[in-house]
Protein backbone atom coordinates (compact mmCIF):
# COMPACT_ATOMS: atom_id res chain seq x y z
CA UNK A 1 0.00 0.00 0.00
CA UNK A 2 2.97 2.19 0.59
CA UNK A 3 3.82 2.65 -3.04
CA UNK A 4 -0.39 3.30 -4.05
CA UNK A 5 -0.25 6.15 -1.09
CA UNK A 6 3.40 7.73 -2.46
CA UNK A 7 1.28 7.54 -6.00
CA UNK A 8 -1.12 9.84 -4.87
CA UNK A 9 1.12 12.21 -3.50
CA UNK A 10 2.42 12.80 -7.08
CA UNK A 11 2.44 15.85 -8.84
CA UNK A 12 2.47 15.48 -12.61
CA UNK A 13 3.39 18.84 -14.98
CA UNK A 14 3.16 18.68 -18.85
CA UNK A 15 4.71 22.04 -19.86
CA UNK A 16 5.86 23.36 -23.30
CA UNK A 17 9.78 23.70 -23.34
CA UNK A 18 9.26 27.57 -23.52
CA UNK A 19 7.45 27.20 -20.37
CA UNK A 20 10.03 25.45 -18.42
CA UNK A 21 11.69 27.21 -16.03
CA UNK A 22 15.71 26.81 -15.93
CA UNK A 23 15.43 24.67 -12.50
CA UNK A 24 13.01 22.51 -14.64
CA UNK A 25 15.33 22.33 -17.76
CA UNK A 26 18.23 21.49 -14.86
CA UNK A 27 16.20 18.67 -12.79
CA UNK A 28 14.83 17.11 -16.27
CA UNK A 29 18.37 16.89 -18.12
CA UNK A 30 20.17 15.82 -14.83
CA UNK A 31 17.31 12.97 -14.72
CA UNK A 32 17.86 11.64 -17.98
CA UNK A 33 21.73 11.88 -18.13
CA UNK A 34 21.26 9.96 -14.31
CA UNK A 35 19.33 7.42 -15.82
CA UNK A 36 20.37 6.76 -19.76
CA UNK A 37 24.08 7.96 -19.45
CA UNK A 38 25.34 6.94 -16.09
CA UNK A 39 22.90 4.18 -15.11
CA UNK A 40 23.11 2.74 -18.49
CA UNK A 41 26.94 3.51 -19.17
CA UNK A 42 25.74 5.14 -22.72
CA UNK A 43 28.03 8.32 -23.91
CA UNK A 44 25.41 9.67 -26.24
CA UNK A 45 24.40 13.28 -26.98
CA UNK A 46 21.07 13.52 -25.31
CA UNK A 47 20.86 17.02 -26.29
CA UNK A 48 19.61 16.39 -29.53
CA UNK A 49 17.79 19.34 -30.81
CA UNK A 50 14.35 18.10 -30.62
CA UNK A 51 13.59 19.33 -27.16
CA UNK A 52 12.36 22.77 -27.98
CA UNK A 53 9.79 21.36 -29.86
CA UNK A 54 8.75 18.85 -27.50
CA UNK A 55 6.00 18.67 -24.61
CA UNK A 56 7.78 17.84 -21.27
CA UNK A 57 5.86 16.14 -18.51
CA UNK A 58 6.86 14.81 -15.26
CA UNK A 59 6.36 13.83 -11.81
CA UNK A 60 7.42 15.21 -8.43
CA UNK A 61 7.02 13.54 -5.10
CA UNK A 62 6.29 15.07 -1.82
CA UNK A 63 9.69 16.91 -1.54
CA UNK A 64 9.52 18.40 -5.06
CA UNK A 65 12.51 15.95 -6.20
CA UNK A 66 11.59 14.91 -10.30
CA UNK A 67 11.20 11.12 -9.80
CA UNK A 68 10.06 10.61 -13.83
CA UNK A 69 9.91 12.07 -16.61
CA UNK A 70 9.10 11.95 -20.62
CA UNK A 71 8.43 13.88 -23.34
CA UNK A 72 6.22 14.27 -26.21
CA UNK A 73 7.41 14.79 -29.74
CA UNK A 74 4.16 16.04 -32.43
CA UNK A 75 4.40 14.30 -35.45
CA UNK A 76 7.26 14.44 -37.75
CA UNK A 77 9.80 15.11 -35.69
CA UNK A 78 11.08 11.68 -34.85
CA UNK A 79 8.67 9.83 -36.43
CA UNK A 80 5.65 10.62 -39.10
CA UNK A 81 3.66 9.69 -36.13
CA UNK A 82 3.46 11.20 -32.73
CA UNK A 83 6.19 9.99 -30.04
CA UNK A 84 7.06 9.67 -26.77
CA UNK A 85 10.37 9.53 -25.79
CA UNK A 86 12.97 9.92 -23.21
CA UNK A 87 10.92 8.03 -20.89
CA UNK A 88 12.69 7.74 -17.55
CA UNK A 89 11.95 6.91 -13.84
CA UNK A 90 14.34 7.27 -10.51
CA UNK A 91 15.66 3.97 -9.45
CA UNK A 92 14.20 5.16 -5.83
CA UNK A 93 10.84 4.69 -7.65
CA UNK A 94 11.16 2.03 -9.93
CA UNK A 95 9.15 -1.21 -9.67
CA UNK A 96 6.68 0.89 -7.45
CA UNK A 97 4.27 1.00 -10.70
CA UNK A 98 4.86 4.96 -11.45
CA UNK A 99 5.92 3.89 -15.22
CA UNK A 100 2.58 2.79 -16.59
CA UNK A 101 0.79 6.04 -14.79
CA UNK A 102 3.68 8.20 -16.82
CA UNK A 103 3.15 6.67 -20.07
CA UNK A 104 -0.71 6.94 -19.78
CA UNK A 105 -0.15 10.47 -18.63
CA UNK A 106 1.45 10.87 -22.54
CA UNK A 107 -1.42 9.06 -23.91
CA UNK A 108 -3.97 11.22 -22.28
CA UNK A 109 -2.14 14.33 -23.09
CA UNK A 110 -1.79 13.13 -26.69
CA UNK A 111 -5.54 12.54 -27.69
CA UNK A 112 -6.32 15.98 -25.76
CA UNK A 113 -3.79 17.57 -27.94
CA UNK A 114 -3.73 15.67 -31.06
CA UNK A 115 -6.71 13.73 -30.93
CA UNK A 116 -7.30 9.96 -31.47
CA UNK A 117 -3.85 9.30 -33.70
CA UNK A 118 -1.51 6.60 -33.36
CA UNK A 119 1.49 6.67 -31.34
CA UNK A 120 5.01 5.11 -32.52
CA UNK A 121 8.15 5.24 -29.56
CA UNK A 122 11.65 3.73 -29.87
CA UNK A 123 11.88 0.87 -26.37
CA UNK A 124 14.62 -0.78 -25.62
CA UNK A 125 13.86 -4.10 -25.97
CA UNK A 126 13.72 -5.67 -22.53
CA UNK A 127 10.65 -2.69 -21.75
CA UNK A 128 8.90 -4.41 -24.57
CA UNK A 129 6.43 -6.80 -22.42
CA UNK A 130 5.55 -3.30 -20.30
CA UNK A 131 4.86 -1.29 -23.31
CA UNK A 132 3.05 -4.34 -24.60
CA UNK A 133 0.86 -4.20 -21.38
CA UNK A 134 0.01 -0.40 -22.30
CA UNK A 135 -1.39 -1.31 -25.48
CA UNK A 136 1.93 -0.84 -27.71
CA UNK A 137 2.34 -3.63 -30.66
CA UNK A 138 5.77 -4.63 -31.72
CA UNK A 139 6.24 -3.20 -35.15
CA UNK A 140 8.75 -5.87 -35.97
CA UNK A 141 11.91 -4.09 -36.20
CA UNK A 142 14.83 -4.65 -33.83
CA UNK A 143 17.94 -2.74 -33.99
CA UNK A 144 21.20 -1.17 -31.67
CA UNK A 145 20.80 2.37 -30.41
CA UNK A 146 23.75 3.42 -28.87
CA UNK A 147 24.58 -0.22 -28.43
CA UNK A 148 21.64 -0.67 -26.47
CA UNK A 149 18.75 -3.39 -27.97
CA UNK A 150 15.68 -1.25 -29.25
CA UNK A 151 12.52 -2.18 -30.41
CA UNK A 152 10.37 0.05 -32.59
CA UNK A 153 6.40 -0.13 -31.32
CA UNK A 154 3.62 1.33 -32.34
CA UNK A 155 0.20 2.72 -29.96
CA UNK A 156 -2.73 2.28 -32.68
CA UNK A 157 -6.22 3.74 -32.05
CA UNK A 158 -8.46 1.28 -32.43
Amino acid sequence: MDGFFYFRQMKWISKKFEELNTKELYQLMMLRQEVFVVEQTCFYQDADGKDEQAIHQWAVDEEGEMVAYQRILPPGISYKEVSIGRIATKMKIRGKGYGRPLVQKALEYIEKEFGNVDVRISAQTHLKPFYESLGFVFTGKDYLEDDIPHSEMLYKVK
